[in-house]
């Protein structure tokens, strides 16, 4: 099962990812070196929304449309 995953950074941007341990992911993005370059210097952050999908490609299908989506789309899907 993957999961796709919407984080709120301290700067108020959101971050787009997919996992297959959402918990895992969210605390390493928190927390360690193994979050990505773009949250490490922004945290702390907060997950704002997840949905899971049965295989990765579409859950990377999911993830490419969602951030070609305007900041305001993505609130209001939010």
């Amino acid at each position: 099962m993957y999961t796709l995953y919407i984080l709120k950074c301290n700067d108020k941007t959101l971050y787009t990812g997919i996992t297959v341990d959402l918990v895992r992911r969210v605390r390493e993005h928190n927390s360690s070196n193994l979050g990505s370059k773009y949250t490490q210097s922004r945290r702390p952050i907060k997950l704002v929304f997840s949905k899971e999908f049965v295989d990765r490609s579409e859950a990377s299908k999911e993830e490419a449309r969602i951030k070609n989506l305007s900041r305001k789309e993505k609130l209001n899907m939010i």
